[in-house]
Protein backbone atom coordinates (compact mmCIF):
# COMPACT_ATOMS: atom_id res chain seq x y z
CA UNK A 1 0.00 0.00 0.00
CA UNK A 2 0.83 3.52 0.12
CA UNK A 3 0.01 6.27 1.71
CA UNK A 4 0.14 10.09 2.46
CA UNK A 5 1.31 11.11 5.92
CA UNK A 6 2.04 13.72 8.20
CA UNK A 7 4.89 12.98 10.06
CA UNK A 8 4.29 11.69 14.13
CA UNK A 9 6.05 14.11 16.67
CA UNK A 10 7.37 12.96 19.63
CA UNK A 11 6.00 13.86 23.07
CA UNK A 12 7.44 15.49 26.24
CA UNK A 13 5.79 13.37 28.92
CA UNK A 14 2.65 11.47 27.70
CA UNK A 15 0.79 11.11 31.11
CA UNK A 16 0.71 15.21 31.14
CA UNK A 17 -0.59 14.97 27.80
CA UNK A 18 -2.84 12.34 27.32
CA UNK A 19 -5.98 14.37 28.25
CA UNK A 20 -5.39 16.99 25.92
CA UNK A 21 -5.28 14.22 22.98
CA UNK A 22 -8.86 14.13 23.28
CA UNK A 23 -9.62 16.31 20.46
CA UNK A 24 -13.06 17.69 19.87
CA UNK A 25 -12.30 19.19 16.36
CA UNK A 26 -9.18 19.98 13.93
CA UNK A 27 -8.46 23.10 15.55
CA UNK A 28 -7.96 21.25 19.46
CA UNK A 29 -5.70 19.04 17.34
CA UNK A 30 -3.95 21.20 15.92
CA UNK A 31 -3.43 23.37 18.99
CA UNK A 32 -1.02 20.06 20.83
CA UNK A 33 0.45 20.11 17.15
CA UNK A 34 2.18 23.08 16.83
CA UNK A 35 2.97 23.23 20.31
CA UNK A 36 4.84 19.80 20.81
CA UNK A 37 6.83 20.28 17.27
CA UNK A 38 8.86 23.30 20.04
CA UNK A 39 11.17 19.82 20.38
CA UNK A 40 12.45 19.33 17.24
CA UNK A 41 15.77 22.39 16.61
CA UNK A 42 18.28 20.17 14.47
CA UNK A 43 18.43 17.91 11.70
CA UNK A 44 19.02 15.05 13.62
CA UNK A 45 15.68 15.87 15.45
CA UNK A 46 14.06 15.82 12.02
CA UNK A 47 15.78 12.54 10.74
CA UNK A 48 15.36 10.59 13.97
CA UNK A 49 11.25 11.51 13.62
CA UNK A 50 11.67 10.47 9.41
CA UNK A 51 13.47 7.05 10.79
CA UNK A 52 10.61 6.58 13.55
CA UNK A 53 7.61 6.38 11.37
CA UNK A 54 9.66 4.65 8.57
CA UNK A 55 10.27 2.07 10.83
CA UNK A 56 6.21 1.94 12.00
CA UNK A 57 5.54 2.15 7.87
CA UNK A 58 7.49 -0.94 7.40
CA UNK A 59 6.29 -2.76 9.87
CA UNK A 60 2.67 -2.01 8.48
CA UNK A 61 3.59 -2.98 5.04
CA UNK A 62 3.70 0.35 3.42
CA UNK A 63 5.83 0.52 -0.01
CA UNK A 64 5.34 4.15 -0.56
CA UNK A 65 5.06 7.01 1.51
CA UNK A 66 4.23 10.75 0.79
CA UNK A 67 5.06 12.79 3.54
CA UNK A 68 4.04 16.12 4.74
CA UNK A 69 5.66 19.42 6.55
CA UNK A 70 5.01 22.17 7.69
CA UNK A 71 8.08 24.66 7.08
CA UNK A 72 6.25 28.16 8.48
CA UNK A 73 5.52 26.74 11.69
CA UNK A 74 9.32 25.44 11.59
CA UNK A 75 11.06 28.85 10.45
CA UNK A 76 8.43 31.01 12.54
CA UNK A 77 10.24 29.73 15.52
CA UNK A 78 14.00 30.10 14.26
CA UNK A 79 14.11 26.70 12.55
CA UNK A 80 15.30 27.61 8.85
CA UNK A 81 14.43 25.33 6.41
CA UNK A 82 17.72 23.75 5.12
CA UNK A 83 17.61 21.92 9.08
CA UNK A 84 14.53 20.65 8.31
CA UNK A 85 14.76 19.46 4.77
CA UNK A 86 18.33 18.80 4.96
CA UNK A 87 17.40 16.32 8.51
CA UNK A 88 14.12 14.40 6.66
CA UNK A 89 16.04 14.08 3.32
CA UNK A 90 18.84 12.60 5.10
CA UNK A 91 16.81 9.50 6.20
CA UNK A 92 14.17 9.52 2.93
CA UNK A 93 16.89 10.11 0.43
CA UNK A 94 17.95 6.16 1.27
CA UNK A 95 14.10 4.99 2.67
CA UNK A 96 14.13 2.17 -0.11
CA UNK A 97 17.61 0.76 0.98
CA UNK A 98 16.74 0.36 4.26
CA UNK A 99 13.19 0.38 4.83
CA UNK A 100 11.99 -0.78 1.60
CA UNK A 101 10.09 2.10 1.48
CA UNK A 102 10.00 4.66 -1.74
CA UNK A 103 9.04 8.41 -0.52
CA UNK A 104 8.32 11.35 -1.14
CA UNK A 105 8.53 14.93 0.75
CA UNK A 106 4.81 17.48 0.49
CA UNK A 107 5.88 21.01 1.74
CA UNK A 108 2.48 22.20 3.41
CA UNK A 109 1.28 25.83 3.28
CA UNK A 110 -0.28 27.15 7.19
CA UNK A 111 -3.63 28.30 5.81
CA UNK A 112 -4.18 30.57 8.73
CA UNK A 113 -1.09 32.10 7.85
CA UNK A 114 -0.77 35.28 6.23
CA UNK A 115 0.20 34.53 2.33
CA UNK A 116 2.82 36.73 2.80
CA UNK A 117 4.17 33.75 4.89
CA UNK A 118 3.01 31.28 3.00
CA UNK A 119 5.28 32.56 -0.73
CA UNK A 120 8.42 33.26 2.26
CA UNK A 121 8.47 29.99 2.68
CA UNK A 122 7.81 28.82 -1.27
CA UNK A 123 11.11 31.05 -1.89
CA UNK A 124 12.63 28.98 0.83
CA UNK A 125 12.07 25.81 -0.54
CA UNK A 126 13.05 26.76 -4.42
CA UNK A 127 16.64 25.50 -3.57
CA UNK A 128 15.12 21.95 -2.88
CA UNK A 129 13.11 21.67 -5.69
CA UNK A 130 14.63 17.88 -6.09
CA UNK A 131 13.75 16.81 -2.96
CA UNK A 132 9.61 18.11 -2.34
CA UNK A 133 7.78 16.81 -5.00
CA UNK A 134 4.65 18.88 -4.56
CA UNK A 135 3.21 21.88 -2.21
CA UNK A 136 0.06 21.70 0.08
CA UNK A 137 -2.29 23.04 2.19
CA UNK A 138 -3.57 22.56 5.36
CA UNK A 139 -4.15 23.99 8.84
CA UNK A 140 -7.63 25.02 10.21
CA UNK A 141 -10.03 24.59 7.05
CA UNK A 142 -12.86 26.48 8.37
CA UNK A 143 -12.74 29.96 7.71
CA UNK A 144 -9.55 29.50 5.49
CA UNK A 145 -10.59 28.76 1.82
CA UNK A 146 -8.58 27.71 -1.26
CA UNK A 147 -9.70 30.85 -2.99
CA UNK A 148 -7.06 33.37 -0.79
CA UNK A 149 -3.74 31.35 -1.93
CA UNK A 150 -4.42 31.33 -5.62
CA UNK A 151 -1.43 33.62 -6.46
CA UNK A 152 0.72 31.18 -3.98
CA UNK A 153 -0.31 28.25 -6.14
CA UNK A 154 -0.15 29.85 -9.50
CA UNK A 155 3.62 30.41 -8.14
CA UNK A 156 4.64 26.98 -7.27
CA UNK A 157 2.89 25.15 -10.29
CA UNK A 158 5.20 27.68 -12.48
CA UNK A 159 8.14 26.59 -10.28
CA UNK A 160 7.54 23.10 -10.66
CA UNK A 161 5.75 21.64 -7.83
CA UNK A 162 2.30 19.56 -8.30
CA UNK A 163 -0.41 20.79 -5.71
CA UNK A 164 -2.62 19.46 -3.27
CA UNK A 165 -4.70 20.89 -0.81
CA UNK A 166 -7.00 19.41 2.41
CA UNK A 167 -10.43 20.62 1.45
CA UNK A 168 -13.81 18.84 2.74
CA UNK A 169 -12.53 17.64 6.31
CA UNK A 170 -13.87 20.03 7.88
CA UNK A 171 -14.97 22.59 5.20
CA UNK A 172 -18.20 22.58 2.76
CA UNK A 173 -17.83 20.87 -0.52
CA UNK A 174 -17.14 24.55 -1.78
CA UNK A 175 -13.96 24.38 -0.70
CA UNK A 176 -13.15 21.27 -2.88
CA UNK A 177 -14.40 23.07 -5.88
CA UNK A 178 -12.31 25.79 -5.41
CA UNK A 179 -9.18 23.50 -4.54
CA UNK A 180 -9.80 22.00 -8.41
CA UNK A 181 -10.74 24.93 -10.00
CA UNK A 182 -8.64 27.55 -8.68
CA UNK A 183 -5.78 26.25 -6.93
CA UNK A 184 -6.10 23.48 -10.20
CA UNK A 185 -4.59 20.56 -7.71
CA UNK A 186 -4.31 16.90 -8.76
CA UNK A 187 -5.55 15.20 -5.21
CA UNK A 188 -7.42 16.51 -2.78
CA UNK A 189 -6.53 15.52 1.15
CA UNK A 190 -9.59 14.27 3.15
CA UNK A 191 -12.64 15.49 1.33
CA UNK A 192 -15.25 13.57 2.86
CA UNK A 193 -17.73 16.21 2.56
CA UNK A 194 -17.83 15.90 -1.21
CA UNK A 195 -20.65 13.39 -0.74
CA UNK A 196 -22.78 16.46 0.31
CA UNK A 197 -22.87 17.82 -3.58
CA UNK A 198 -24.12 15.32 -6.26
CA UNK A 199 -22.69 17.38 -8.98
CA UNK A 200 -18.99 17.14 -7.44
CA UNK A 201 -19.06 13.58 -6.87
CA UNK A 202 -19.99 13.34 -10.41
CA UNK A 203 -16.46 15.74 -11.38
CA UNK A 204 -14.64 13.51 -8.75
CA UNK A 205 -15.60 10.45 -10.14
CA UNK A 206 -15.50 11.35 -13.98
CA UNK A 207 -12.20 12.90 -13.22
CA UNK A 208 -10.73 10.03 -11.42
CA UNK A 209 -9.32 12.82 -8.69
CA UNK A 210 -7.68 11.36 -5.56
CA UNK A 211 -9.01 11.76 -2.36
CA UNK A 212 -6.88 10.77 0.47
CA UNK A 213 -8.73 9.68 3.06
CA UNK A 214 -8.02 9.03 6.99
CA UNK A 215 -10.52 7.47 8.67
CA UNK A 216 -8.87 7.34 12.32
CA UNK A 217 -8.11 10.86 12.26
CA UNK A 218 -11.50 11.82 11.48
CA UNK A 219 -13.21 9.88 13.95
CA UNK A 220 -10.33 10.67 16.25
CA UNK A 221 -11.28 14.90 15.55
CA UNK A 222 -14.62 14.74 15.68
CA UNK A 223 -15.39 15.38 11.11
CA UNK A 224 -17.12 11.72 11.63
CA UNK A 225 -18.99 10.45 14.59
CA UNK A 226 -18.11 7.15 14.91
CA UNK A 227 -16.23 4.81 12.90
CA UNK A 228 -19.64 2.81 12.06
CA UNK A 229 -20.60 6.26 10.21
CA UNK A 230 -17.64 6.65 8.06
CA UNK A 231 -18.88 7.57 4.34
CA UNK A 232 -15.95 5.51 2.92
CA UNK A 233 -18.10 2.60 1.90
CA UNK A 234 -20.47 5.65 0.31
CA UNK A 235 -17.57 6.74 -1.93
CA UNK A 236 -16.49 3.45 -3.09
CA UNK A 237 -19.81 2.54 -4.30
CA UNK A 238 -19.63 6.13 -5.95
CA UNK A 239 -16.78 4.88 -7.96
CA UNK A 240 -14.67 7.58 -5.90
CA UNK A 241 -10.61 6.77 -6.43
CA UNK A 242 -10.35 6.82 -3.00
CA UNK A 243 -7.72 6.10 -0.57
CA UNK A 244 -6.87 5.06 3.26
CA UNK A 245 -3.96 7.18 5.23
CA UNK A 246 -2.87 7.44 8.45
CA UNK A 247 -3.01 10.95 8.90
CA UNK A 248 -0.84 12.25 11.96
CA UNK A 249 -0.70 8.27 13.47
CA UNK A 250 0.71 9.15 16.99
CA UNK A 251 -1.62 11.86 17.79
CA UNK A 252 -4.82 10.01 16.12
CA UNK A 253 -3.82 6.31 18.50
CA UNK A 254 -2.86 4.00 14.85
CA UNK A 255 -0.55 3.65 12.15
CA UNK A 256 -1.82 2.92 8.45
CA UNK A 257 -2.29 -1.21 9.26
CA UNK A 258 -4.86 0.33 12.38
CA UNK A 259 -6.87 2.27 9.71
CA UNK A 260 -7.12 -0.60 7.28
CA UNK A 261 -8.08 -2.78 10.38
CA UNK A 262 -10.56 -0.69 11.88
CA UNK A 263 -12.42 -0.29 8.20
CA UNK A 264 -12.74 -3.89 8.00
CA UNK A 265 -14.25 -4.61 11.11
CA UNK A 266 -16.81 -1.39 11.42
CA UNK A 267 -17.14 -0.91 7.27
CA UNK A 268 -17.36 -4.25 6.75
CA UNK A 269 -14.85 -3.76 3.90
CA UNK A 270 -14.35 -6.74 2.06
CA UNK A 271 -10.66 -8.11 0.89
CA UNK A 272 -11.34 -7.72 -2.63
CA UNK A 273 -12.27 -3.98 -1.71
CA UNK A 274 -9.12 -3.67 0.64
CA UNK A 275 -7.04 -5.11 -2.92
CA UNK A 276 -8.58 -2.08 -4.78
CA UNK A 277 -7.82 0.96 -2.01
CA UNK A 278 -4.19 -0.17 -1.90
CA UNK A 279 -4.20 -0.31 -5.57
CA UNK A 280 -6.02 2.98 -5.81
CA UNK A 281 -3.23 4.46 -3.49
CA UNK A 282 -0.64 3.78 -5.91
CA UNK A 283 -2.54 5.03 -8.79
CA UNK A 284 -3.05 8.51 -6.73
CA UNK A 285 0.77 8.34 -5.70
CA UNK A 286 3.04 10.71 -7.28
CA UNK A 287 5.65 7.91 -8.51
CA UNK A 288 7.46 7.17 -11.90
CA UNK A 289 5.31 4.85 -14.23
CA UNK A 290 7.90 1.90 -13.66
CA UNK A 291 7.41 2.20 -9.66
CA UNK A 292 4.07 1.85 -10.31
CA UNK A 293 3.98 -0.87 -12.24
CA UNK A 294 6.22 -2.29 -10.33
CA UNK A 295 4.01 -1.99 -7.09
CA UNK A 296 0.62 -2.86 -8.80
CA UNK A 297 2.46 -6.01 -9.66
CA UNK A 298 3.37 -6.51 -6.60
CA UNK A 299 0.12 -6.08 -5.54
CA UNK A 300 -1.76 -8.26 -7.94
CA UNK A 301 0.50 -11.04 -6.87
CA UNK A 302 -1.11 -10.79 -3.31
CA UNK A 303 -3.66 -13.27 -1.52
CA UNK A 304 -5.88 -12.65 1.24
CA UNK A 305 -3.96 -15.37 3.05
CA UNK A 306 -0.88 -13.51 3.24
CA UNK A 307 -2.50 -11.06 6.08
Amino acid sequence: MAERNRLPLPYADAAELRARYRFHNLQSFLDVYFETMAVLRTEEDFADLASGYLGHARADGVRHAEIFFDPQAHIARGVPMATVVDGLWSVLARSEERYGITSRLIMCFLRDRSLASAMEALESALPYRDRIVAVGLDSAEVGHPPSQFVELFDRARREGFRCVAHAGEEGPPGYIWEALDLLRVVRIDHGNRCLEDPALVARLRDEQVPLTVCPLSNVRLGAIGRMEDHPLPAMINAGLLVTVNSDDPAYFGGYIDDNYRLIQRYLGIDDAQLVQLAGNSFRAAFLSDAERARYLTELGEYSPADR
